[in-house]
């Protein structure tokens, strides 16, 4: 589970009526014959439905990629004139060895927490283990069924105007791709993702823009002042000296933040006034105030240009996220 964001944030109710949401020219509301729309309820929260329109696209999204699924194994089936669950069995269950070894089920068994001894439960173990194996075997198989195939998947997803104003960046805002994290320095699940953070701008060095907005959480007694360590060390030129410091540290504690500065060479009184003054904490505040109009509910929280995305999310998809991105503006930037 990720860290809640508990902040007021706004409530979101929608009724989807046929398969869409509205469309921006629809009208909503009648108010003494004077026709408000869609797009008038965004004008003064551009960020009301946001969070709704993106949960309908994730449950769209989710849909058609099961029908691509189901439309190739049947296609598949019929070109070996056998039907799906055949063909299941002929390309993923067969590959699979009927019975884990002891071995394997002893070591899933000894990293259960269970009051179960390992007789009586070897059985279940057994079934999960192959259910997972099998698993995994379609998913490789339908994958091989897609890297065939020449797909597009035209479900377009919602986009919010999120800003990198007031916020440091990391790279050329004229990048393809514009990350914006939303995070915590306290935050387990933040520290987690760092790794795959930090190799994806490695990777895609000069094709990646980062900016980073502070979310300190309510229950995190060190995460306001950290955020604003970082800020008062861009002063002196060095934020993402600090914040990568701090990203992969749990100490963060006022002594702690002080001695960061000192061991980036930064002049230690200056920061230090800037700290305890509270200089930087308005700034960190407006970042609050953001991810409480966007209707963020944890951290870490991605907009990867303008697409939403929440928690800990793995390299592999991180990369998936940016590629399409730079696809998409690749034949963007060929017809100017």
């Amino acid at each position: 589970m990720r860290n809640i964001l508990w902040l007021g944030a706004l409530s979101l109710s929608v009724a989807l009526i046929g398969s869409e949401i509205e469309s921006p020219r629809d009208v909503v509301v009648e108010i003494d014959g004077t026709r408000l729309t869609t797009a008038d309820l965004e004008r003064k929260n551009p960020a009301r439905l946001f969070q709704a329109r993106n949960a309908f696209y994730e449950a769209k999204r989710k849909a058609v990629d099961e029908y691509v699924e189901e439309y190739l194994l049947e296609r598949q089936a019929k070109k070996e004139g056998i039907p799906v669950a055949e063909l299941l069995e002929k390309h993923v269950n067969s590959t699979i060895a009927k019975d884990p070894s002891e071995e394997s089920l002893r070591v899933y068994y000894e990293g259960i927490d269970t009051p179960e001894s390992f007789d009586a439960i070897k059985g279940k173990i057994s079934d999960h283990l192959r259910q997972r194996r099998i698993a995994k075997a379609r998913a490789a198989y339908v994958q091989s069924l897609k890297s065939a195939s020449n797909i597009a998947i035209r479900v377009a997803p919602p986009r919010a105007g999120v800003s990198a104003t007031n916020a440091p960046v990391r790279g050329s805002l004229d990048a393809p791709v514009t990350i914006i994290e939303y995070a915590d320095y306290e935050c387990p699940y933040c520290q987690q993702i760092q790794p795959a953070l930090d190799k994806l701008e490695t990777e895609y060095k000069g094709r990646i823009a980062f900016v980073y907005k502070d979310v300190p959480l309510p229950m995190h007694a060190n995460a306001q002042k950290a955020s604003e360590a970082t800020h008062c060390a861009g002063v002196q030129g060095k934020y993402w000296e600090l914040h990568d410091l701090l990203a992969k540290s749990k100490r963060l504690d006022i002594a702690s933040l002080k001695q960061g500065a000192r061991d980036l060479h930064l002049d230690g009184a200056a920061f230090d006034k800037c700290l305890d003054s509270g200089e930087k904490a308005e700034i960190v505040k407006g970042h609050l105030a953001e991810a409480q109009s966007l209707g963020l509910q944890g951290t870490p929280s991605f907009f990867i240009n303008g697409r939403f995305f929440s928690g800990a999310l793995s390299y592999e998809k991180l990369r998936e996220v940016v590629d399409e991105e730079i696809a998409e503006k690749l034949p963007q930037k060929a017809s100017r």
